[in-house]
């Protein structure tokens, strides 16, 4: 079975609130010029707002202060804040993005066999090949480009608009910002860096809501979401997994969280938990089997199910890639 590695952008930071609104000024880096329009979200969550004409917004954190917050706008890499104050707007400094294409135009007949060739694979990568996957459309497919120069091991895709996916299977419609897209034919492993923002739930609003529910339910189990909120319960076996090392020992909760207890500058006890291991795990949902290698030496991770930039993934959770995303706010009943 091949090994795939996937990287998504979720930028550590610790976000300390001391209101539930957040207020700031989005710029262009180079230009200085206000940014209007860019969204400013939590990222896998509905949790957004659009800055106005002036570049400005405002946010209500409401109990995403454990959350990246991300700033995301056509032509612009994306920004991620970290350890900031509320007390005052955010400035915030946008870099526009640099693409190096050297065929962006597809008009005769072999490029547009490339191109779907291309975008076949993108979307095999992008959004995974489970039946929850194969059940997503990407609406505006137009704003999609690819690399066709001399680097045919590489396969570069570039998004000059937000992608757009319609999950018909999980009853979710959602926005990708890509910042980047490659995938290594020899290898067959793969790098994507975006951010994710739900848009709206279909669950209650279509005949289908209880197909929606049973195929959420379905989708969480054994996810890397349902692995986290079962660690930081201390509840993995109840939840039906189980973790060992490279020797196949079982590992137990004390061997790979460690706790961070402060109590400021929050009035209450904020109690912060981090994954380590000197070496690779293997994760097991009853037969299903999957490995992470740490990138650094711990990982942040909360009760949402959310897990900080740090873990390369591979086996049976890596194929659950956008097409089988949930939202932090989704809830199992």
């Amino acid at each position: 079975m091949r090994k795939l590695i996937i990287v998504m952008l979720f930028v550590s930071f610790h976000l300390i609130a001391y209101n539930q609104t957040i207020k700031g000024i989005i710029f262009d880096k180079n230009t200085h010029e206000k940014i209007c329009f860019a969204t400013v979200y939590f990222d896998g969550t509905f949790v957004g707002v659009s800055s106005d004409i002036n570049g400005e917004f405002t946010l209500n954190i409401g109990d995403n202060t454990h959350m990246p917050l991300i700033v995301s706008s056509i032509g612009y890499y994306s920004a991620s804040l970290e350890d900031f104050s509320t007390d005052k707007p955010l400035i915030i400094y946008l870099t526009p993005q640099l693409y190096n294409i050297n065929e962006v135009t597809v008009s005769d007949i072999s490029l547009v066999k490339k191109r779907k060739k291309n975008l076949k694979l993108f979307k095999e990568i992008f959004l995974g090949t489970t039946e929850n996957a194969l059940n997503c459309e990407i609406t505006n497919e137009q704003d999609i480009s690819f690399n066709y120069g001399s680097d045919h091991d590489t396969l570069k895709a570039f998004a000059s608009k937000p992608i757009h996916i319609n999950n018909k299977a999980l009853g979710y419609e959602l926005t990708c910002h890509l910042d980047k897209f490659e995938y290594y034919r020899k290898s067959q492993m793969f790098l994507i860096v975006g951010n994710n923002i739900f848009n709206k739930d279909l669950a209650f609003e279509t005949s289908e809501n209880k197909s929606y529910l049973v195929r959420r339910e379905n989708t969480y189990l054994g996810s890397r979401m349902h692995f986290f909120r079962a660690l930081w319960a201390n509840d993995l076996f109840s939840a039906g997994f189980r973790v060992k090392n490279l020797a196949d020992k079982e590992i137990n909760y004390q061997d790979i969280v460690v706790q961070e207890v402060s109590k400021k500058p929050n009035p209450t006890i904020s109690i912060k938990k981090y994954l380590q291991h000197p070496d690779e795990l293997k994760i097991l949902y009853y037969s299903n089997s999957s490995e992470i290698v740490f990138s650094k030496s711990k990982v942040y991770f909360d009760e949402t199910g959310y897990c900080d930039l740090g873990i390369n993934w591979s086996g049976e959770m890596i194929t659950r890639r956008t097409g089988d995303m949930l939202p932090f706010e989704y809830k199992l009943k």
